[in-house]
């Protein structure tokens, strides 16, 4: 495997790991909230074939509370 697509599946381990402690009884919330963003932010670029060839992750609908 590339290092760039072990990088991907570690930071996306790592973050499914988190989730799963979120859901533990006394799971630290100062932790979970501080852990959680900085492992999303420092996701690398996904790995070739993960998305569908054409995919843009900005096209469709617009959110609530998103950007007009």
């Amino acid at each position: 495997m590339c290092t760039r697509c072990d990088d991907f599946a570690r930071t996306v381990v790592m973050l499914g790991k988190l989730a799963l402690y979120a859901s533990t009884l006394g799971a630290d919330e100062e932790f979970i909230e501080v852990a959680g963003p900085s492992l999303a932010a420092s996701l690398p670029d996904p790995p070739p074939g993960v998305f569908p060839p054409g995919y843009n992750p900005d096209a469709g609908p617009r959110y609530p509370g998103g950007s007009s």
